[in-house]
């Protein structure tokens, strides 16, 4: 057993020095995961032999990614996703499949692989993207808002197509697939329909009801979570659908309810670790000796990603009325490939639909347009300005959409001031700043209490905010200030330190119980300082001294 152990660490501590590497190199980690595992491989070094440890991590850690993309997909998002945002994403996907369908015949490979190819070749890393808007603070822009819908688009097709080529499992390869299609297609719809059944009921009267009861506990939430999608993967499994798909719907019927996003946080750092397995044994999986003949395909392919996908992305949106410039800047966020596409041809190989070059080719094209993909989105404003005089066509002559935007007044104001801790203290002063005017919203990580206050309508969410993944769901960049009432020290440290990191730029507000507590938040920055121990006492001093006085003068 110490073999296995020490394995892991000497991988894990190659990972970290490798991944700082690339964070130097502003590229994302997922690239130098693959690289170690190509490194120990054994088309390298050979230095791990834990395959079967590492696989079943790696497959841990497909689900739980699957699972936190179906808890990102509210229903309520969803009927808001737009017009823009749904033509542009069926427009990129129709778009791709069909011209990469083309390319990849014309390269010689059978339909089927084509198929896959084709496939893998249209969906965009929502988790890369949405990283790196979130570090350029464009997230709120709009075509940071745009590029999140039409991603959540290209989510929701991966989990079709996996469902859709894991139901040709056990036709007999390309030649019989061909004459199993609507057999296939009739055994997806009616297990589909089963599914959406299952779904419904556990979503309208069971799931609520044992969420809120794990939700007591923060750490108890966390198993749950991570047990429901692995249970629902392998479900999935079993049922004739994917492991991936399985995990998806666990997510998805999750979605709705008030605690996705504390778990959708507390996911995120199991999520990258696990994630890391599946890298490190694809890369450790790749065959050179087939790679070589790859490079000019994937070379190819690459360019027909980095180009075409954000060609297609700003005829639609200029069409469609926007202007060249946020045509651009969203078409950018498709010009690469996801993990998705590489969990996909790896599912396709599971199924025997295709083999381990087909994967090989979708990994270096991922590795490609991720790699620059990355640096045109850091230096989108520079590009675009060197190519904004030849982007003319793709504009209207009067970009109306866009126009009736910048017109149409706000249907509400954005927050001003978010509480932390909704004890009673907290709580009332959530009330009485809405009453004041005052666009203010709560959070606590009590479900009892965050329950009771969104029964009367008060804008209140369930999470923790000592956490720094819970914290980027929130609008900070729109606030000026915040208010916590956590009791503790250590609780007020971590927010503090969570804020910073999450660069808020407002006040901070903090109401103590104790002349201590305020002096350990004012060595910490924290210029606003509310006692309503002393506050209260000197209040009621006033109005008592008052109550005497006016008593004195009439008598």
């Amino acid at each position: 057993m110490q073999e296995p152990f020490a394995e892991f660490a000497a991988l894990l501590l190659i990972c970290a020095l490798t991944g700082a590497l690339f964070v130097r190199l502003r590229q994302p980690v997922l690239i130098a995961y693959i690289v170690v595992g190509v490194l120990v491989g054994p088309a390298v070094f050979g230095l791990v032999t834990a395959h079967d440890k590492i696989d079943l991590l790696a497959q841990v850690g497909v689900a739980v990614l699957l699972f936190a993309v179906g808890l990102k997909l509210d229903l309520h998002h969803i009927r808001h996703i737009g017009p823009v945002a749904l033509a542009t994403g069926l427009g990129q996907l129709s778009f791709t499949i069909v011209i990469g369908f083309a390319i990849v015949m014309a390269l010689g490979r059978e339909w089927l692989e084509a198929l896959y190819i084709a496939v893998a070749l249209t969906f965009s890393s929502t988790i890369i993207i949405v990283k790196l808007l979130s570090d350029k603070r464009e997230l709120d822009s709009l075509h940071g808002r745009i590029a999140v819908g039409f991603l959540i688009v290209q989510d929701l097709a991966v989990v079709i197509a996996m469902m859709a080529m894991s139901a040709l499992r056990g036709t007999g390869g390309a030649d019989g697939a061909e004459t199993a299609l609507l057999d296939v297609a009739l055994s997806l719809a009616w297990r589909l329909a089963l599914a959406a059944a299952l779904m419904f009921v556990l979503m309208r009267w069971v799931l609520p009801r044992v969420v809120a009861s794990m939700a007591r506990s923060q750490e108890l939430l966390l198993v749950f979570a991570i047990a429901w999608g692995v249970a629902l993967a392998a479900l999935g499994e079993w049922a004739g659908f994917s492991k991936e798909a399985g995990a998806f719907l666990a997510g998805f019927s999750l979605a709705s309810t008030p605690y996705r996003e504390a778990m959708n946080a507390r996911l995120t750092g199991i999520r990258d670790f696990l994630l890391l397995f599946f890298f490190i044994d694809l890369g450790a999986r790749l065959d050179f000796s087939t790679l070589g003949a790859e490079v000019g395909p994937a070379l190819l392919l690459s360019l027909f990603v980095l180009i075409g996908n954000p060609l297609i992305v700003m005829a639609i949106m200029g069409y469609m009325g926007y202007r060249k410039r946020t045509g651009f800047m969203a078409g950018l966020t498709v010009a690469q490939i996801s993990e998705f596409s590489i969990v996909f041809m790896a599912m396709g190989i599971t199924l025997g639909h295709v083999g381990t070059p087909a994967l090989g080719l979708t990994t270096l094209v991922g590795v490609i347009t991720i790699t620059l993909s990355t640096y045109m989105i850091l230096y989108s404003q520079p590009l675009y300005e060197r190519l904004a005089p030849w982007l003319g066509s793709f504009e209207r002559l009067r970009p109306f959409r866009e126009l009736a935007a910048e017109q149409q007044p706000a249907e509400q104001r954005p927050a001003e001031v978010i509480v932390f801790g909704l004890g009673r203290y907290g709580s009332r002063l959530l009330r009485q700043l809405r009453a004041a005017g005052v666009e203010a919203i709560g959070v606590d990580f009590d479900p009892e209490a965050v329950k009771t206050l969104q029964a009367l309508q008060l804008p209140v969410h369930f999470g923790d905010g000592e956490d720094p993944d819970f914290l980027e769901t929130l609008p900070l960049t729109q606030l000026h200030w915040v208010v916590t009432t956590f009791p503790q020290w250590d609780s007020n440290r971590a927010l503090l330190h969570a804020l910073k990191s999450a660069r808020f730029e407002g006040q901070v507000v903090a109401a103590v119980r104790d002349a201590a507590h305020g002096r350990e938040l004012g060595h910490a920055g924290v210029r606003h300082i509310l006692n309503p121990f002393e506050d209260a006492a000197d209040h009621a001093a006033g109005q008592l001294a008052q109550a005497i006085h006016n008593k004195e003068n009439a008598a």
